[in-house]
């Protein structure tokens, strides 16, 4: 193994190492997001979905701390709209889905932190992707790792998003083979060798597989949108029995699925059912964004992936999407009884699923850990229980 000084880490793999990627539910030292601003995919230059994001930080911020990461031309509008005790850092990207561009964060049973960086080429690049250039996004693990001064290892051989798998902790990784096997992303390798790949660098012993998201053409059936672990043994899956619904194939068949698969420690997995929405949210009339040949094309009447399961658990809290949809207080009851410890916040996020995600997929945490750089200790600050 040899370390290069941009702390690259080459000829090892996480697994080789010790180290592996911790639940969701597990302690979280940091939450990370990026800052919205491409006017081709975010509506009026942006500016309302800059208000759903602010909306979101702060929820978590009151569980857990937040660094925003945003293009240096923005850096003053951006620590502008934020709480002052939010980090605000100046970094290049193409868009803002910090679950597919920040590194997914590992960590070993000493307590050090390290870091995947995935190859990304925004969801298929040249067969399928949703945008390009994605310079910066690729770019944008590997820069964070630097600020942050820990190692990372880079997969340039595989691309991968953190919004395409979900992790229990202990041995098993939840993922969909309409995202992984799409021709857009590893078309070189079969399922055995992304298996490989998965239990390399997540530190895993098994991979369980569900045929299909609900996304076909943002992500290509991210994982994020449709199921993910609550606790060891235990899984959300968005539900519906409505067979008009557009999710009613993909949700039946990941239930069924699901509640037929033991995970890594031999436990037969129990299935929470979580509503989707009454009625389909879709792009609204006149729905004023730039479009350019650079990103995908948005248009009136678009059907949005508007998922409650794309939450996000921070410590003590569940951060869930809300729709101005009949089953919104329902969404929320649903997961008080999976959650019962947590305190369950919704927080309104249209403008963030009109451009083609939700909380998770802005999101990505950094667990806690013992051993931290120089460098972290000076960036981390003391956690914060309320909203400024």
């Amino acid at each position: 193994m040899s370390l290069l000084p941009n702390r690259l880490i080459t000829g090892s793999t996480p697994q080789q190492d010790g180290f592996y990627m911790p639940a969701e539910f597990e302690p979280i030292e940091k939450i990370w997001m990026v800052w919205p601003y491409r006017a081709d995919n975010w509506r009026q230059q942006a500016i309302p979905a800059q208000k759903a994001y602010a909306n979101v930080a702060s929820a978590i911020n009151r569980f857990c701390e937040i660094g925003v990461l945003v293009n240096p031309d923005d850096y003053q509008s951006c620590r502008d709209s934020l709480p002052a005790n939010i980090d605000v850092i100046a970094m290049p990207s193409n868009d803002a889905w910090a679950r597919d561009i920040v590194p997914t964060f590992l960590v070993n049973d000493e307590g050090e932190l390290r870091a995947c960086d995935w190859t990304f080429n925004a969801w298929g690049g040249d067969y399928d992707g949703l945008y390009s250039p994605w310079d910066d996004d690729d770019k944008l693990a590997e820069r964070l790792c630097d600020h942050l001064d820990i190692k990372r290892y880079r997969t340039d051989d595989f691309v991968m998003e953190g919004g395409a798998f979900h992790v229990d902790g202990e041995g098993t990784v939840l993922t969909t083979r309409m995202c992984l096997l799409s021709p857009g992303r590893n078309p070189h390798l079969t399922e055995a060798q992304i298996e490989a790949k998965l239990k390399a660098y997540l530190n895993v012993q098994k991979v369980l597989w569900i045929d299909d998201g609900i996304d076909p053409d943002e992500t290509t059936g991210h994982i994020d949108d449709i199921a993910c672990f609550a606790r060891p043994g235990e899984v959300v899956c968005l539900f519906t029995d409505d067979p008009k619904h557009p999710f009613y194939e993909a949700t039946q068949k990941a239930y069924e699925q699901l509640s037929n698969m033991t995970d890594a420690k031999g436990r037969c997995l129990k299935v929470h059912k979580l509503c989707c929405t009454k009625n389909s949210v879709t792009l609204p009339e006149h729905y004023d964004i730039e479009q350019s040949d650079d990103a995908k094309a948005r248009l009136t009447g678009d059907v949005c992936i508007a998922s409650y399961a794309n939450f996000l658990i921070c410590n003590d809290a569940v951060i869930v999407p809300q729709y101005d949809d009949i089953n919104d207080a329902l969404a929320i009851e649903q997961l008080e009884k999976v959650f019962p410890q947590h305190q369950v916040v919704g927080v309104r996020t249209k403008e963030i699923v009109f451009g083609g995600g939700n909380i998770h997929c802005i999101t990505q945490q950094q667990p806690k850990s013992s051993i931290k750089s120089s460098n972290q200790n000076h960036q981390l600050k003391a956690a914060t229980k309320s909203i400024n």
